[in-house]
């Protein structure tokens, strides 16, 4: 099994920083897609970014330009650096990835929510 574990949340003001981080524990055959969603109260669950294996990313148009995902293949992390944040960024933040566990049996597992709260 795998578990994927986030740090980084945490208030910041307009305009400030914040970089999101999320390993993946375990020992995964592969690694597929890695991302970041966010909810926000009373918000569908909805997409910031993903980056592919090979390092193609997208982004939700509401942070292009602001944010910046990479990932580290040796240590199966996943980072979002956010820059130049919103109020309307507030959400807890959720990762995502997905891979195979073995030959045999895929995977597709969220993180336990990082909460990102902007405000002056």
């Amino acid at each position: 099994q795998v578990q994927l574990v986030e740090s980084g949340g945490g208030e910041v003001q307009p305009g400030g920083s914040l970089r999101l981080s999320c390993a993946i524990r375990g020992r995964p055959f592969s690694v597929g897609a890695m991302g970041w969603y966010r909810q926000a109260p009373g918000k569908q669950r909805e997409l910031v970014a993903v980056i592919h294996k090979t390092g193609p990313t997208n982004y939700a148009d509401s942070v292009k330009g602001r944010f910046t995902i990479s990932r580290d293949n040796a240590e199966n992390t996943v980072y979002l650096q956010m820059d130049s944040l919103k109020a309307e960024d507030t959400a807890v933040y959720f990762c995502y990835a997905n891979g195979m566990i073995d030959q045999g049996r895929p995977f597709g597992d969220w993180g336990q929510g990082t909460q990102v709260t902007v405000s002056s």
